[in-house]
């Protein structure tokens, strides 16, 4: 075996732009030599980080609704294990222990958005059935599905577009893996930024010394505006949230803000001053509420999300009609291999290197099957419903893939509870229709939207690991292949601690999880079982401006998103991104101007980092009942105030030590 013995110096200079005419990105690690990837050591650790993670993931993502992101924390675990082993190229070997491990974060994503619901309705209609099999199998073949779907679009969205997407999360990531390998200067600032934005994080969610969110009712002025006009202004001061935007840039931060903006600041006021006295029952789920006498935060999760839902959905189908090419020489591909007239060819670049196309379609065709023989034995017991259950996952899933991998390549965050929200109804609609109601229904249209909600969940993760391993020079079909065992671990894992969990808290009644994905899924399920409808109206107008965006060579997927991510968690990445465009402009001199971003990318990426992993130990303080939270506080206007002051303080900072790189650097 031949591995190169002197350390690498960093990621090249060309890793993040756009590439010159006949220019070539190289990795880290050489193309033309081998090195320790797939050991026994790595596939060990990733497989424990995957049943270590998924449970805690579980748990947090049920208590709280927010699922943390495992790939970073599971990335700095095996740098400094590595570190204190003193393994010699380790590099490799970690980005299979992230690669394994990270399975943990989506398929907990996917599992606890929908089937928590099973257990909710369960507990009105007793004769609906749960148990470890429909858990564990939904979310085994949708992870299958999702690794399956995603492969044959490696090239294009890591390779091809390459500098065209920001890849935010892989980029945090990638400076973890390769601060480990390098040290140096790299090394070092990543760690005290990852200090400073993980303290900071962590004194906000654990101790609650101010608040996590700043909005315009700290004013009487702000909320008389918010009461009456239905118009409020919320930012996220979390530290993870601003490196996202600086990671993310300015284009792509201003696009998705200008969604959010559209919604909050456009759509709900207008949606009080027209519809204020009336009640709107789109889904007749049997609300009684006025428009008028909601909040903006009630108005935007019962009406105006549905809005960025169908945009998504819309922006969705146009990709796939764009990158029709793709999957036409893809299929192609494959039916060559299958006929016996394409081989691998032993020439191909190692880094280069996908699972052959044969051994895909073979596995699709396989998992399909295997979908089948779930659904007709063990969920709805009928032929017919069997096969229409099957179509809707197999196309859903295959068309919302690339979805799900172009909104982690440009926001690193996957609208996958909207998407499954979406494929619920239509699943619901679908279902009703075949003459499959009642609890029947309910159980198949959830285990459907488990099953996608998990394939989505993992094609959206698992483009985030191949980002890392073409970055760093890794062999993707070696990614690929121990990417199904981390799947299989963590779906069983998920199984277990759900059932775990709802025998010691439950999901319904007082002290119970929360579980609030799963609880709207419930809600949309039972009404449109019992002959409820679904909010086309507004999934029209988002994919008339998905459309109409679309014409104007407006990104819509990513306006989409703003439409759909709460405004809070929007505005930072404005924010984070203006911060990036100020540090790489303010020189006459382009090389210095390339230093700083490149050290505000360092910066922001520590700050995510630091914020993920301060994420875990805080969940496993909550685990351990361990309850420091000054609520009271929090909650009051002098802490909105101080939460203020302490973000202009991390912006300052972000921006200053951005600005300290020299040229040389």
């Amino acid at each position: 075996m031949d591995i190169q013995e002197n350390k690498p110096k960093g990621l090249p200079e060309n890793a993040y732009r756009e590439l010159k005419e006949g220019e070539e990105y190289k990795p880290i690690m050489s193309p033309l030599k081998n090195y320790p990837e797939v050991t026994p050591w790595s596939v060990s650790m990733g497989v424990l980080m995957t049943i270590i993670f998924s449970a805690a993931a579980a748990y947090l993502g049920l208590k709280v609704g927010q699922v943390f992101e495992a790939a970073i924390p599971i990335a700095i675990i095996a740098v400094g294990v590595s570190g204190a082993l003193k393994r010699k190229n380790a590099l490799g070997e970690n980005v299979i222990i992230q690669s394994i491990g990270a399975s943990s974060g989506a398929i907990v994503a996917g599992a606890i958005f929908t089937l928590p619901a099973l257990y909710i309705l369960q507990a009105k209609y007793p004769e609906l059935t749960v148990d470890f099999a429909k858990v564990f199998m939904s979310s085994l073949l949708g992870g299958v599905l999702g690794i399956l779907f995603l492969i044959p679009f490696r090239k294009y969205f890591v390779s091809d577009m390459h500098g065209k997407f920001p890849f935010p999360e892989a980029t945090a990531t990638t400076q973890v893996l390769v601060s480990g390998e390098t040290g140096g200067k790299g090394a070092k600032l990543l760690l005290v930024s990852g200090l400073i934005g993980g303290l900071y994080d962590f004194i906000v969610s654990t101790f609650g010394l101010w608040a996590e969110t700043f909005t315009s009712r700290v004013l009487p002025f702000g909320e008389a505006i918010a009461d009456k006009a239905k118009l409020v202004f919320k930012i996220n001061v979390g530290a993870a949230v601003l490196g996202l935007g600086y990671i993310i840039g300015l284009k792509y931060a201003f696009i998705i803000s200008l969604g959010s903006m559209l919604v909050w600041f456009v759509i709900i006021p207008l949606m009080n001053l027209i519809f204020g006295a009336q009640i709107i029952d789109l889904m007749n789920a049997g609300l009684t509420a006025t428009v008028g006498s909601m909040d903006p935060e009630t108005i935007f999760r019962t009406y105006a999300r549905h809005i960025g839902i169908g945009g998504i959905a819309t922006a969705g189908v146009i990709g796939i009609i764009k990158s029709s090419g793709i999957i036409k020489s893809a299929f192609g591909l494959a039916a060559k291999e299958l006929k016996g007239g394409a081989g691998i060819d032993k020439s191909t670049l190692r880094t280069h290197r996908d699972l052959p196309m044969k051994i895909i379609a073979i596995g699709v065709l396989v998992a399909l099957a295997v979908t089948f023989i779930f659904f007709y034995f063990g969920v709805v017991n009928n032929l017919f419903h069997a096969i229409i259950a099957l179509l809707v996952v197999a196309v859903i899933a295959f068309l919302f893939t690339t979805v799900a991998a172009n909104a982690i390549a440009i926001v690193g965050t996957n609208p996958v509870s909207g998407m499954t929200l979406m494929t619920l109804i239509l699943a619901s609609v679908v279902m009703v229709a075949s003459g499959l109601t009642g609890t029947a229904g309910m159980t198949a249209a959830l285990i459907i939207g488990g099953v996608v909600c998990t394939a989505l969940s993992v094609s959206g993760a698992f483009i985030t690991d191949l980002k890392i391993g073409y970055w760093l020079g890794t062999t993707p079909a070696k990614q690929q292949q121990w990417k199904f065992l981390g799947t299989l671990v963590a779906a069983a894992t998920v199984g277990g601690v759900m059932m775990i969990l709802n025998k010691t808290y439950g999901f319904v009644g007082d002290h119970a999880l929360v579980a609030p994905q799963a609880n709207a899924m419930a809600a949309v399920i039972e009404p449109m079982m019992s002959g409820g409808g679904a909010p086309w109206i507004l999934y029209g107008i988002g994919a008339v401006i998905s459309v109409f965006l679309t014409i104007f060579g407006i990104p819509a997927l990513a306006f989409s998103l703003g439409m759909f991510i709460p405004l809070e968690l929007n505005l930072p990445l404005l924010v984070g991104g203006a911060i990036a465009w100020f540090v790489s402009t303010r020189s006459k001199d382009q090389l210095l101007n390339t230093a700083r971003k490149e050290r505000g990318t360092l910066l922001a990426s520590g700050f995510i980092a630091g914020g993920a992993l301060m994420g875990v130990v805080s969940a496993i303080l909550r685990f351990g009942g361990i309850n420091l939270l000054r609520t009271e506080w929090m909650e009051s206007n002098g802490a909105e105030l101080l939460a203020l002051g302490m973000y202009i303080i991390i912006i300052i900072y972000l921006a200053w030590d951005s600005m300290r790189a020299k040229a040389e650097d």
